[in-house]
């Protein structure tokens, strides 16, 4: 690994780590985001405390961040973009700021996704979308999206970034776990559904 790969990987950990779920809700004097739900930073738990727009700007700056990371990286050349990603998401899921617990880094993956190759990411999207509308769970279309990501790279000739955004949903899945095991039992709670 050279310096600059290094360098950038640093980059995009330290962007990746700002926590905005937790910044925008205190900002908001919402309190700590981690007291409710399921503990988590993300944009589906800042949802949680019924402020859809503070959960949209969540969303949306967890994407951006990795985005960011690897376009500005990118100007370096494809590897440091691509370890400015790889940065990027281990830094969402693992922050040095709150004790190395994060999110669960789907919108960070698809941030990165779309900054090394938006076509992939708009194909996640539309996954995403389809399984969200049929089957009305979050979780299942993230991880669904997330099996087709590394598969349609590959397709489409990038086999670096499919195995990057192969081990990336590995870490998904692994971070989905308790969500996995709700779906298994029937117990995960659909978009939309109260309580």
């Amino acid at each position: 690994m050279t310096y600059e790969t290094l360098v950038a990987l640093a980059f995009g950990y330290l962007l990746g780590s700002i926590p905005f779920g937790l910044l925008l809700t205190r900002a908001a004097g919402l309190g700590d985001v981690r007291s409710i739900g399921s503990g988590n930073i993300g944009a589906t738990n800042v949802l949680r405390t019924g402020n859809k727009a503070l959960a949209a700007a969540t969303l949306l700056l967890d994407l951006l961040k990795g985005t960011a990371a690897v376009l500005i990286a990118g100007a370096y050349g494809p590897e440091t973009a691509i370890a400015a990603g790889l940065g990027a998401f281990a830094g969402h899921l693992f922050p040095v700021w709150l004790g190395f617990k994060g999110g669960k880094g789907v919108a960070t993956y698809i941030g990165v996704l779309f900054g090394l190759m938006w076509q992939a990411a708009l194909l996640f999207l539309a996954v995403w979308i389809a399984v969200a509308l049929a089957l009305r769970y979050s979780s299942l279309s993230a991880l669904v999206a997330c099996v087709v990501t590394p598969v349609a790279l590959l397709l489409m000739g990038r086999p670096e970034l499919a195995t990057l955004f192969a081990g990336l949903s590995i870490v998904v899945f692994i971070k989905h776990r308790a969500n996995i095991a709700r779906l298994v039992a029937g117990t995960e709670g659909k978009i939309g559904a109260k309580g």
